[in-house]
């Protein structure tokens, strides 16, 4: 037992020794010089963009020119950076923010619905407008208190953001698209939740922004009473009430984009392809009906992205809309 200690303690004070001693330069050198020896940084490019530098490809210098034809699209995830430089310089300066949602709605429609009446309604007013791009949909929203569960929470499925969330994803989105040259920011929202943090945020940024950019939230997108007394119009009678959250106005708008989104063929084989009284089951008929529901809302709207933008600013709140059930 006593040579072990020995032993041990002879190994603790020979390596504490050790580690006391200098550290020893490298040879033919002194400490530091292998770091002093690197070639110095080379300055970053100011004409640098589109996730390169512009000194190790043109195609990341900002004035080099598109070297791909003309993108159609509206829609900015769907479009090269070039392809949003050329459309700003071309005086597309109004960017289309819409918030959608995922919460239950129903046996036949999708969560995600809000986010499919958005894709196919945003497309329309931007080329309604004629110098408009949308920017990616917010999908996720204040549905209810996340936990104790409460409102659209209750249901499987459903994806919350507290309001102070919401509010500040709203925030850097516009903020980021003004920084790239949108002179005009539209907040345009399908869900009565979404509505008041949007209309807050929009005046917030417009006090912020003091003319260097408009942003305003247009309220007359969810006026789903109003589409419906248009609609009625053109031929969709409702009966009594199914008591969903699902009508026939945002079934079909979510069809136009979709047919999926409202499990049309699965309805139409199962005989359930009728909400509140309606049948959607002739697919043209649907389809024409559907083309009705998304052009009047793109000319609704835009016409008074108009009016926000000639007011600079959000407009007085008009009166509630009245809310069908399936909004």
């Amino acid at each position: 037992m006593t040579k072990t200690i020995t032993f041990t303690t002879v190994l603790l004070l020979s390596t504490a020794v050790a580690y006391a001693q200098p550290a020893q330069p490298p040879a033919g050198g002194t400490p530091g010089a292998a770091q002093a020896e690197r070639p110095p940084q080379r300055e970053r490019d100011p004409r640098t963009m589109g996730g390169g530098d512009c000194s190790a490809n043109p195609y990341n210098c900002k004035d080099t020119p598109n070297p791909l034809p003309n993108n159609p699209s509206v829609f900015i995830e769907e479009m090269t950076w070039m392809d949003v430089r050329d459309a700003l310089a071309e005086g597309k300066t109004t960017a289309i923010i819409t918030t959608g949602g995922i919460e239950p709605n129903g046996p036949w429609l999708v969560t995600g619905k809000h986010n499919y009446v958005n894709r196919a309604n945003c497309e329309a007013v931007a080329r309604k407008l004629g110098n408009a791009l949308c920017a990616p949909n917010i999908e996720y929203v204040p549905e209810g208190s996340i936990e104790p569960p409460s409102g659209h929470m209750l249901s499987p499925g459903t994806i919350s953001l507290r309001e102070d969330t919401f509010r500040a994803v709203l925030t850097d989105v516009a903020h980021s698209l003004k920084m790239h040259g949108f002179k005009n920011i539209i907040f345009i929202g399908d869900s009565g939740g979404n509505q008041g943090g949007q209309r807050a945020v929009a005046e917030e940024l417009n006090k912020r922004f003091n003319g260097d950019a408009v942003v305003a939230h247009v309220q007359e997108y969810y006026t789903y009473g109003v589409v419906s007394e248009h609609m009625q119009k053109q031929g969709i009678t409702e009966g009594k009430s199914d008591g969903l959250h699902d009508d026939p106005i945002i079934t079909l708008n979510m069809f136009i984009a979709d047919p999926k989104s409202v499990r049309y063929d699965e309805r139409v084989k199962a005989g359930k392809a009728t909400i509140n009284g309606v049948d959607l089951s002739n697919r043209a008929k649907a389809t024409e009906l559907a083309t009705k529901v998304v052009e009047f809302r793109a000319q609704y709207t835009a016409d008074a992205i108009k009016k926000a933008i000639a007011n600079k600013g959000t407009l007085p709140a008009p009166p509630p809309p009245t809310r069908l059930p399936g909004q």
